[in-house]
């Protein structure tokens, strides 16, 4: 498989061991792998033309979502160790090297995972909106947030509220993309969510159930001994992977540099694009990896 047709511009499918392994690619220049959030959430809202500019940009369709191929046993086996072995299994087929990988949120688990296990092909990490670790102080942080936004917000705090208490009850995709929906205000930074289309990026929003083990992540241990240059994202207004969580992975990891942006919630690269654009430039300019 020729890496050049690959990594050409356009919607792509490769098999990975029997599964479809949808991405896209858009952009010249250095490589950046993307993996999305949520488990579930569909690729489309992580799009950054700002660094399309400068890097090849290869976006994932996580498998169980969008055009990727699901398990057998969908909704269920789709652990963190399932989408790393997966990334892993995706670079060694289209022969990636060198390549710098970049994960939201619980793509920034993923990111984790594969990289502290194979760290081989990989040059460097950005961690955005991410942790080093999950579990109850992870979650009550997480509900206290939702909390402050809906105290905050007469008109949107209820919906909010209520999406956020509907969580575990969910059972099916359209379930889950209504809660996303209806949650959308709080993941960004108040005062800026007003200036954008919030509508248009919330229809466009699409998620799939996806049913790990349910245990909580922690890999703060296995970072330590990582050596992988690593960039790590966060917006001061995150109500679930905001700066505690930054700190948490900065400090766990032996060569990392932390930005916070001062205006953003989860979604930086929309909140402050031209700010994410300059702290990636930076990384790549500050380790000898030039842009196109």
């Amino acid at each position: 498989m020729s890496i050049l047709n690959t990594l050409s511009s356009g919607h792509h499918v490769v098999d990975i061991d029997g599964i479809s392994q949808s991405f896209h690619v858009t952009g010249k220049g250095p490589v950046i792998v993307v993996h999305p959030g949520g488990p579930g959430i569909h690729w489309q809202y992580l799009r950054m033309p700002l660094l399309e500019r400068h890097f090849t940009m290869v976006y994932l369709e996580p498998i169980g979502t969008g055009g990727s191929g699901q398990l057998a046993e969908h909704p269920h086996g789709y652990t963190i160790e399932l989408f790393a072995n997966q990334l892993r299994r995706f670079l060694e087929t289209l022969d990636i090297s060198n390549v710098i990988l970049l994960g939201h949120s619980h793509g920034g688990f993923v990111i984790q995972e594969h990289t502290s296990g194979s760290p081989d092909r990989v040059s460097g990490m950005i961690l955005y909106s991410s942790s080093a670790v999950t579990g109850n102080d992870f979650m009550r942080n997480a509900a206290n947030g939702i909390q402050a936004f809906a105290d905050r917000h007469h008109a949107d705090g209820p919906a909010v509220l209520q999406a956020w208490q509907s969580v575990p009850k969910m059972s099916s995709d359209d379930d889950y993309t209504k809660i996303m929906r209806d949650l959308l205000p709080a993941y960004f930074a108040d005062g800026v969510r007003e200036k954008l289309d919030l509508e248009a990026f919330r229809a466009g929003i699409n998620a799939t159930i996806l049913i790990g083990n349910n245990e909580p992540f922690d890999a703060r241990s296995r970072l330590q001994n990582l050596s992988v240059r690593a960039l790590i994202l966060t917006g001061d207004h995150d109500f679930i992977c905001g700066p505690k969580w930054g700190e948490t992975l900065h400090d766990s990891l032996r060569n990392s540099e932390l930005v916070r942006f001062a205006h953003s919630g989860h979604f930086a690269h929309l909140e402050q694009p031209e700010e994410f654009l300059a702290s990636v430039l930076a990384f790549f300019k500050a380790h000898k990896l030039t842009p196109h």
